[in-house]
């Protein structure tokens, strides 16, 4: 996910108007490119008793993996595709308090210090709206920050906040530790999948690593704004952290939305399209969306990790052997210029990845 790239094949963006500072002024009337009829269609299942799986990283990183640990891994990533990680010990709780301590500094910030890190016309890097191809497309209600984060080389520090002072140098120490604990569950998930471990995180050795850290202001009109429209996320592995309190992810499952409840000092793990095709359909990327609250703003840090260049993006071959190929194979390139000319839409970039049956 490189901004160049991303410039060269989606010809530039139209500005879109920061949500925070439009939040800030509204008087209750909110513009229509926002507005979201069809969300009262939606059903939203509210039962506290249907949570996505916790996993405990202690017992999968005992001698060969606590046996009861790992079927429930592979079961949730076979049947989930999202789940929450508890006692990752690779992130330091204190790593982990200071970059949300940043982002909620940031996110206090003038607009004025803020939009000098403002997302430019040909990139993908910086501070404000999601990138808007056309004037007919409904924007989401919320802001964020996005910075690609490995490899190092490629960072454009220009968009690297320097208020507050740590922000860069917790963002790097952050950024480091996140790729030991996807290192593992990679390694882990590809036992599960009864193919070779180091093969399988070698395909994400030397890998993009980038951040979407979302603000979502509260909106009086909540239940018909959208603070990110749903999708599947099309890289390898997302780990969320929540920064406060407040709730606004949902999943979809068997048509329905299920609000997910943050355990404390958990990550939020789900499986991205590209795994879901290198495991040819074994593990599932699946539907998300973002609501937002009436009266409280709502922050995330999400982590997004993908395969290095020069990968093919496909069913592993080790997987293909009992029911033939599922899904196309194509260069990561090329796979990269296919989902970024598409808006988000559910499922529909994997679903195109997807061969005749």
């Amino acid at each position: 996910m490189v901004g160049e790239e991303m410039s060269r094949e989606l010809g530039g963006s139209i500005p879109v108007a920061n949500v925070q500072a439009l939040a800030s002024s509204c008087s209750g009337d909110i513009p229509l490119r926002y507005l979201r009829p069809d969300l009262q269609s939606e059903e939203v299942l509210v039962d506290d008793t249907l949570q996505i799986p916790t996993i405990d990283m202690r017992k999968l990183m005992v001698d060969d993996g606590d046996d009861d640990e790992m079927g429930k891994l592979h079961s949730a990533c076979k049947e989930w595709g999202f789940f929450q990680l508890i006692n990752h010990d690779g992130v330091a709780e204190e790593v982990m308090e200071k970059m949300k301590a940043d982002v909620e500094e940031f996110f206090k910030l003038p607009q004025k210090e803020k939009n000098q890190y403002a997302k430019q016309p040909t990139g993908v890097d910086g501070y404000g709206q999601n990138l808007d191809l056309s004037e007919e497309r409904k924007l989401d209600w919320a802001d964020m920050l996005f910075l690609q984060t490995l490899p190092i080389p490629e960072r454009k520090m220009g968009f690297w906040p320097q208020q507050p002072t740590s922000f860069r140098e917790t963002l790097d120490k952050y950024s480091l530790e996140l790729v030991t604990v996807s290192k593992c569950l990679l390694k882990l998930m590809a036992k599960n999948l009864t193919i070779n471990p180091e093969q399988f995180a070698n395909m994400f050795e030397d890998g993009r690593q980038s951040f979407r850290i979302n603000y979502y202001p509260p909106c009086e009109q909540a239940s018909k704004v959208l603070g990110f429209t749903p999708h599947s996320d099309f890289g390898g592995l997302t780990l969320l952290v929540q920064v406060n309190e407040v709730q606004g992810l949902q999943i979809k499952r068997n048509g329905k939305w299920i609000p997910i409840r943050p355990l404390p000092g958990a990550f939020i793990v789900n499986i991205g399209d590209v795994i879901e095709i290198l495991s040819n359909g074994e593990y599932k990327s699946i539907e998300h969306r973002v609501v937002v609250d009436p009266e409280k703003e709502r922050l995330s840090i999400a982590a997004f990790y993908s395969p290095c260049d020069g990968t093919i993006i496909g069913p592993l071959p080790e997987l293909t052997k009992e029911n033939g190929a599922k899904y196309k194979s194509v260069s990561r390139d090329e796979y990269i210029k296919y989902v970024l000319t598409r808006k988000p839409d559910g499922k529909s970039s994997v679903n195109l990845m997807k061969l005749e049956s």
